[in-house]
């Protein structure tokens, strides 16, 4: 599904935000990346999406290489690896159910089908009772629900979030954390970078530590050590 090899990713500056960089994610996986805030987390969610350019190295998703795409195929890259983020990214001025229809909307599916996807999608995260509220009337765990729906309502292979319990109770964390275990297994591949340990530990799953750049650790049902 995804391969990253020797993968290094320099700023104009001359900072490396990567150094040979190498893994491999099966399709199904449910994969934590964890490390201290400059370790790199970041920039590989970009470089999936081809928000970033690899420097050196080759990134392949499902056999093609991500530097060979043309730009015309970016999008529709985008909307099979879609994107959760910490701050949500959602329009305040726009209902809950009109958040999520927008990533149809982009996708140029405006029909009666894209309703209905976008009512099962908000009856999957939760908020079913919610699709015609605002966002300022819905709480952080909400919000980020909200965020979650938007990213799969076109049914990506896969899911990757960004530290997106950051802004969350332990609660509501713990609660988002679980709802991304439930899209996992119903087939997505799912990457979280985030810098909650209880959470990571209580999980089991596979971990990719990384610090400055460089993979420290990759473990099957590792700890944020």
């Amino acid at each position: 599904m995804i391969v990253f090899k020797s993968v290094t990713k320099n700023f104009p500056d001359g900072s490396a935000a990567l150094e040979k960089v190498s893994f491999q994610i099966n399709d199904g996986e449910f994969v934590f990346f964890i490390g201290p805030s400059g370790a790199g987390k970041t920039t590989i969610m970009k470089l999936l999406r081809r928000e970033l350019v690899a420097s050196e190295g080759t990134i392949m998703i499902k056999n093609t290489n991500l530097a060979e795409m043309a730009a015309r195929e970016i999008p529709l890259l985008r909307r099979q690896v879609a994107m959760c983020f910490q701050d949500f990214k959602l329009l305040y001025d726009k209902t809950v159910e009109e958040n999520v229809a927008l990533s149809l909307e982009v996708a140029g599916e405006n029909d009666a089908g894209a309703e209905k996807k976008v009512k099962e999608t908000l009856e999957k995260v939760g908020l079913g009772k919610k699709s015609n509220f605002f966002p300022i009337q819905l709480s952080g765990g909400e919000l980020q629900r909200v965020g979650i729906a938007r990213a799969i309502v076109a049914n990506p292979s896969i899911l990757v979030a960004d530290e997106p319990t950051g802004n969350l109770d332990p609660d509501a964390a713990w609660e988002i954390l679980k709802l991304f275990k439930e899209i996992n297994l119903s087939g997505t591949t799912v990457l979280v970078a985030t810098h909650n340990a209880e959470i990571v530990n209580k999980f089991k799953e596979r971990v990719i530590s990384l610090k400055k750049g460089k993979i420290t650790k990759d473990e099957k049902k590792g700890k944020y050590a």
